[in-house]
This record gives C-alpha cells, structure tokens and sequence, in this order.
C-alpha cells in the first residue's frame, strides 16, 4: 500500500517536469536517480548471482525499464486516471491466468467493472487519444513481466533484485532520455525534481514491491493492485485538483472491494519464510 501511494504521487510530482525535459527525460533521470540511491543502500555487488538467474533478473531490468517509459509516455497525452487504469490491464492478466478458483474470477471481474467507471469524464477528449491509450496498454504488458520475472530473480536475490534491476532499467533507457532532452537534463533545479521522483517512484517503492512480491502469489499480488488506479483517480483531486463523479466514486469502492476480497480470501502461502 505504501508502494502504491508513492508511485502516484510520484507520477504527479513527475508530470510536472514533461514540459522541460519531456517523458523519456523524466524517466531517465527516474530510473537513473533510483538506481543510485538503491545502489548505495543495498550494495548489490556484494551478492554473488547466479548464472540461471541472469536471465530472469535482465527480464525484470528490462520490463521495468520500458514499462515506465511507456507510462510516462501515456501521461504526457493522457489523464493520470485514465493512464493508471489502462496499464492495470498488465496484473490483471496476471490474476486471470493465475486464478484457480471461480471466487477469484469474481473479484476480478469487480475490479473491472469499478475500472469502466473510474476515467475521467471531464477530459472525454484525452480519452480518444488512441496513442496514449497504446502506449498505456503496452506499459501493462510490461507490467505483467515485470511481476512474473520480478518473482522468479526476486525470491533468489530478495531486495538486492531491485538495485541491479532498477540500474539495467537506467541504462537502458538513459540513452532515450539523453536524445530527447540533451543538457537539460543536468540543469540542477531538473536534476533535484529527478531526485524526489527516483525516490517516490522508484527507490521506495519497488524496495516494498519486492518484499511483496516474494511473499504472496503472482494472483494476489495482481488483484491487490487494482487499488492502483484507485489511488491515482485520489491522488489526482488532492494534488492535481481532478474533480470526481459520483459514478468514479462508485468505481473506487468496486475496485478497492475487490483488492480487499481478494486479500482476505486467499490461502496463498508465503513464498519465503517470515
């Protein structure tokens, strides 16, 4: 929950900077920024990694990379609620075709019905941006990989998965960032801007995600999410004065009801040990 609330606000913080260095700038100095604090505080050189698990922790890196280029590509064109809500499509999936029981097809499908609800009719517009919507869509594809690769390195490396995932993220994106914004990029008020959203939008919340992650299954952890677009439908009227309709609000109390089912039901073991 916490990861979650620091995503979106990061994700507003971020959307504030478009205009200077645009979206690929903004998630270069995201993901560079993140990788640096993460690097300092977990140390990830000093675990050995095995050579099975390379090329899951390269998938991981490199999902996590695209996912949030095409994220804050969609921002620039679209409303964050709507953003959210289409790059959900990615852990719902993962719920879907992870599902087993028919009282977790059901709380899936709550989710969806409170995400018809939730994009803001205020900008109907934005909404036809079949652009932004694309690339939304393409951010939750990588979304899904980023769970199931980050399940599959992050039960082996715990913690440090993140450093090494996050600093394959950077580099694979720094260069898109570099082209697009140049020297803008080092300009100090950008580069402390960089510094809060690598923080609230990387550093803390992927550290949480992978502790997450290795101690519940790819289902729960998937449908869990479905606050997500929730959280940034909130987060848009406290910081960016988005207005609700009652009809949003209906969808907020689906998908969190949902979230919260699911949470309750499961039986899933832990993955590690507490």
């Amino acid at each position: 929950m916490v990861a979650m609330v620091s995503i979106q606000y990061g994700a507003t913080y971020a959307k504030g900077m478009f205009p200077t260095v645009g979206a690929p700038g903004t998630t270069a100095l995201r993901l560079s920024t993140a990788a640096i604090m993460l690097g300092v505080a977990l140390r990830p050189w000093r675990g050995a990694v095995r050579r099975g698990a390379v090329p899951a922790l390269i998938g991981y890196g490199a999902s996590l990379g695209v996912m949030n280029l095409l994220f804050y590509m969609a921002l620039a064109r679209i409303p964050l609620g709507i953003a959210v809500s289409l790059e959900f499509t990615g852990p719902l999936l993962v719920s879907v075709l992870s599902s087993r029981r028919a009282l977790d097809f059901g709380f899936v499908g709550l989710a969806v019905a409170g995400l018809f609800l939730l994009p803001p009719t205020a900008h109907a517009a934005h909404a036809r941006d079949w652009v932004g919507g694309g690339l939304a869509f393409g951010a939750g594809a990588c979304w899904a990989l980023y769970i199931v690769f980050g399940q599959r390195s992050g039960g082996e490396l715990g913690t440090q998965t993140t450093a090494i995932g996050t600093a394959v993220a950077a580099a694979l994106v720094l260069p898109v960032g570099v082209a697009q914004a140049g020297w803008s990029l080092l300009h100090p008020g950008v580069l402390l801007s960089g510094v809060v959203v690598g923080f609230f939008s990387s550093a803390l919340p992927y550290s949480l995600e992978m502790v997450a992650l290795t101690r519940m299954k790819a289902r729960v952890y998937g449908v869990m999410t479905s606050l997500e677009p929730a959280l940034g439908a909130i987060m848009g009227l406290l910081l960016l004065h988005e207005q609700l309709s009652a009809a949003q609000w209906f969808g907020i109390a689906a998908v969190a009801s949902a979230a919260l089912g699911a949470t309750a039901t499961s039986d899933c073991p832990s993955i590690l040990p507490e």
